[in-house]
């Protein structure tokens, strides 16, 4: 993997981080965390409308959307990229509301070809105005990163959302974010309890078993791959109380094949009934690339899962500031000094501490960290969390994105649930 080639914003709204809007590696293009706010200035008057009127015009979350996607398409084009380019995108969002509007302008921006996404509702985003959160993966145009499209039988997207369900760019596979859909893209009435039942099962572990044997195994399957030669999952889930249920289905099917895997809880989904939304990374069948857990002196609670690099990618699961002792670190204190921001320092040093870790086990470093999200119970955490990369790497800008979650977490005095994405050696 060659130098990272990293577009910046110096000082992010005149404060002291430095934000990496854009950062390609060799082939590949990570914009992560663009919501519609100048990096210098704040929302322009092109987001927020005319002062005297702003409802004149477009809707307010089209505006965001066409800002959002203009601002991408120039950042593509300035590595010699574009937007029919991409092969991911992960959109956050604090209301429904701003769900359609954003298709609009993702349609608009992208025509014939979106990219496989994964759309959920949290708290909020980054911004306390903004109402969409967008980031995107990309390739440069080659013959060998050339996009192949895949549209397994029963693997579809709404037709508001249009996106192509799976897709291979260079023995990579792309699965788009699935919850249990039956046909008609309601809840499938396999994946649900029977209303009329007492013991009938649990929703969540219906959900979870048909989402993989019904939407990612065949996906993956009409790609050319299989569920062992999957990767990385991101799980977003409505009810933190669902996550032991939820790994325990999970591990039915995965306990002998590694695969990181991120859980984060969520308020909503763009499905009534669904309580649950995977997304899927893997390698195609025979694939030039191999596998490789990564092991590291981390703390056993600290993941849900491995750490799995594939060729020139690091893919930790998501990580929690877990100590030894098996409580979140500096627990005692953080409640006492919340003007510090120290929940979020103090767990961002040791997820940060973590990675670094399993890093040096596939030789490799944080300096090269592609994409950063934060998924945070409150976002007053990130001014630690930024304090924490800064004592740890300085000024090297910070591709991230933050967005706040729904305040329950999985472990007591949790603020903070990190996923990352390294570049390697390789």
């Amino acid at each position: 993997m060659a130098a990272l080639d990293v577009k910046a914003v110096t000082n992010l709204l005149g404060t002291g981080l430095a934000y990496a809007c854009a950062v390609r590696a060799g082939p590949w293009i990570f914009l992560t965390g663009h919501e519609a706010f100048d990096f210098a200035t704040g929302i322009p008057e092109e987001v927020a409308g005319p002062p005297g009127f702003p409802m004149f015009g477009r809707s307010r979350w089209r505006r965001e959307g066409d800002f959002i996607l203009q601002r991408m398409q120039r950042l593509l084009n300035e590595f010699g990229s574009d937007l029919s380019h991409a092969i991911r995108l992960d959109q956050y969002y604090p209301t429904p509301a701003a769900v359609d509007p954003y298709h609009l302008a993702r349609r608009a921006a992208f025509g014939d070809y979106i990219p496989p996404s994964t759309s959920v509702i949290m708290e909020r985003c980054f911004g306390a105005e903004t109402g969409i959160s967008t980031s995107l993966i990309a390739a440069l145009p080659a013959p060998e990163y050339e996009i192949r499209k895949i549209y397994p039988k029963d693997v579809a997207a709404s037709a508001s959302s249009g996106f192509v369900p799976t897709i291979v760019c260079n023995e990579f596979v792309f699965v788009a974010g699935q919850m249990a859909s039956g046909p008609e893209h309601g809840l499938d009435p396999r994946a649900h309890v029977p209303d009329d039942t007492a013991w009938g099962g649990t929703e969540i572990r219906k959900q979870t078993e048909f989402i993989i044997l019904e939407k990612l195994k065949p996906a993956l399957e009409a790609a050319g791959s299989s569920l062992e030669q999957s990767l990385k999952a991101q799980v977003y889930l409505q009810r933190v109380e669902d996550f032991p249920d939820f790994l325990d289905m999970w591990n039915q099917y995965y306990r002998d094949i590694p695969c990181a895997v991120t859980l984060v809880p969520t308020k909503s989904f763009g499905m009534r009934g669904g309580i649950i939304e995977i997304n899927l990374m893997a390698l195609v069948n025979g694939a030039r690339r191999e596998k490789q857990v990564i092991a590291a002196d981390i703390p056993g609670l600290a993941a849900y899962g491995p750490c799995i690099k594939a060729g020139e990618f690091l893919l930790p699961s998501g990580l929690m500031a877990v100590g030894r002792d098996g409580h979140i670190v500096a627990k005692s204190v953080s409640p006492g000094f919340a003007g510090l921001s120290h929940a979020g320092y103090s767990q961002a040093a040791a997820v940060h501490d973590y990675a670094e870790a399993l890093c040096r086990a596939a030789g490799t470093t944080m300096a090269k960290l592609l994409r950063a999200q934060y998924f945070v119970s409150d976002i007053a955490a990130f001014p630690g969390i930024a304090m924490a990369w800064i004592s740890r790497v300085g000024t090297q800008p910070l591709p991230f994105v933050c967005v706040q979650m729904p305040p329950a977490m999985p472990t007591p005095g949790a603020v903070l649930i990190a996923d990352f994405w390294i570049a390697t050696e390789d």
